[in-house]
């Protein structure tokens, strides 16, 4: 079960998971991403959004966050508060979470291969981490 108000580090990783997870496969941001030129932009700031609201729930800082996530303390509070496009995707998707509109649970057991697509999305995420990090 998630926690909308997580404590934990398993707990933020796990809510993170989710919002990541449940923007990705609503049909506007699927369409979204096959239409775009920059799919690895798009799915990056999906990916921080997610975390930076995750970290948000949990109380921590913004400075925190932006520290943790290597991103600048003014991206991280636009996301957080929808100012980015994906921030606002993402705050979507957790109210949807959070109102029990979407089960993350669910979508997961009822389609093994999002398991597969998450984990091809870390292996973009790190990969992209890794050309930033030598650039």
């Amino acid at each position: 079960m998630l926690n909308f108000n997580p404590i934990t580090k398993e707990d933020i990783h796990k809510l993170e998971t989710a919002l990541l997870i449940g923007t990705l496969f609503r049909k506007e941001v699927l369409d979204e991403i096959r239409n775009s030129s920059e799919r690895l932009t798009w799915v990056d700031s999906l990916a921080v959004a997610s975390g930076a609201l995750a970290r948000s729930k949990a109380g921590m800082s913004i400075s925190e966050i932006a520290d943790e996530l290597g991103r600048s303390e003014a991206s991280i509070r636009e996301h957080i508060k929808g100012s980015s496009k994906a921030g606002k995707l993402v705050l979507e998707t957790y109210d949807l979470l959070k109102d029990g509109k979407l089960n993350i649970e669910n979508m997961l057991i009822q389609d093994d291969k999002m398991n597969k697509l998450k984990e091809k999305l870390y292996e973009m995420k790190k990969i992209m981490e890794e050309v930033i990090d030598l650039l």
